[in-house]
């Protein structure tokens, strides 16, 4: 199979459900292998890393956007997304991360334990009395879905009783993520995105006649003290940004992570005495299975890197997933194995455009498995999980479970976190 088969079969919706052997035929040709004019496909750790730091290669800009897209502007997803952070370059992303990475500092991250922690604990309640007549439930709805939303929409002050709508917004949104998209995925997407900004326009004006000691309050502040720091188009774009990066790859990581766990019950085992293991753990889940597969990157320059000269103005087809998974790297990299130390996976990405959240992801994922696993030393899948047919975002449809007989365990302190001492 050569690289542009492979590639294509990627893009497949088997591909997508799977994409791991297919990753390992395209690495086949090299760690970057050109698989069509203009394109680069990089599975390599070292290669895909390099490029992500490399100054030379961006996201698209409205330019090239113009050319592969000439009717974005009109799309809400499309439009919601270019203007955020995620997808502009220096100096303007510069400026809008430099904006918003107060809320997600490590001293901030740490301080929302509790926070996390008690939603965490209120969920699990709830999903086990939904199951006390010992029927399936689904994880990702009653678990893995509400609380990286809860948890974001703390963050940003959106108010708890208008947290379930954002499930089906965000979800629809994030269908323009991925590499290809159809005109009715596109519509769906666009319907999502509109609900959305919609409703941010609201919350904007109610910040501003009501400030809150909230993420929201701080950009409307910011945009209203000085246009020129913030637009009114950026500041919508990254609320929207903020929300849905804040819990879809969250939500995945706790999906594909707890399927991991459950079917390697000696590690299960192992995390569930032991809490303190917890970063580790999720070190590895992230590498092993990693809610985000893939990004792309424009070069602006010609660049060399795995031995292949990328001419300026291509594409490179960045995959995470790949990567973490290059045996260059990882010894026996299709194993799951917790103890292999320090991983560095490359899910959250790396250079400017690193994940701004991923602190608080790490956060949640190294509080809820533990929990999950303590609280539910029984807890199985029910049947055969089943993907959603995405590849950029990497996660499960549903994720029904049975739970067992829960444990009575003391769920006033956070897994892994001691209590201090006077």
């Amino acid at each position: 199979m050569d690289a542009a088969e492979a590639l294509t079969l990627l893009m497949s919706p088997q591909g997508r459900i799977d994409p791991y052997p297919t990753y390992e035929q395209l690495r086949a040709h090299g760690p970057v292998v050109q698989a069509m004019p203009g394109l680069y496909v990089v599975t390599g750790y070292p290669e895909v890393d390099e490029l992500l730091r490399d100054p030379r290669l961006g996201v698209l800009d409205d330019e090239r956007r113009d050319q592969v897209w000439p009717n974005w502007r009109a799309s809400p997803a499309v439009s919601s997304i270019a203007r955020s952070m995620l997808r502009t370059n220096p100096p303007d992303h510069s400026r809008m991360r430099r904006l918003a990475s107060g809320a997600f500092s490590p001293r901030r991250v740490a301080g929302m334990r509790d926070v996390v922690h008690a939603q965490a604990v209120e969920l699990l309640d709830a999903m086990v009395a939904r199951a006390s007549d010992g029927e399936p439930v689904d994880v990702l709805a009653d678990f893995a879905y509400p609380l990286p939303v809860g948890v974001i929409c703390a963050l940003l002050g959106v108010p708890a009783a208008d947290r379930p709508m954002f499930r089906r917004w965000a979800g629809d949104m994030t269908g323009v993520l991925e590499p290809e998209i159809t005109p009715e995925e596109l519509a769906v997407a666009d319907a999502g995105a509109a609900e959305l900004r919609d409703y941010f326009v609201e919350l904007v004006v109610d910040r501003r006649r009501a400030p809150a000691d909230d993420l929201t309050t701080a950009l409307v502040q910011v945009h209203d003290a000085d246009g020129d720091r913030l637009t009114g188009a950026e500041l919508l774009a990254n609320l929207v940004l903020l929300l849905v990066a804040g819990f879809e790859t969250t939500t995945n990581l706790l999906g594909n992570g707890l399927v991991v766990l459950l079917g390697h019950p000696e590690a299960a085992a192992a995390l569930r005495a032991d809490p303190d293991l917890a970063p580790a753990y999720v070190e590895e889940l992230l590498r092993f299975d990693s809610p985000v597969q893939l990004t792309t990157r424009i070069s602006t320059a010609p660049v060399r890197c795995g031995g292949v000269d990328l001419p300026a103005g291509s594409t490179a087809l960045l995959l995470l997933g790949a990567a973490n998974r290059d045996p260059r790297r990882f010894a026996d990299p299709q194993r799951f194995d917790p103890t292999r130390g320090q991983a560095h996976p490359l899910s959250f990405g790396a250079g400017p455009h690193y994940c701004l959240g991923a602190g608080l992801a790490r956060l949640e994922a190294q509080l809820a498995f533990p929990m999950l696993l303590r609280r539910l030393p029984e807890l199985a899948l029910a049947g055969t999980p089943r993907h959603r047919t995405r590849l950029t975002l990497r996660g499960y449809e549903s994720l029904p479970v049975t739970l067992g007989t829960p444990a009575v365990v003391d769920q006033g302190t956070p897994a892994g976190v001691r209590p201090s001492t006077p």
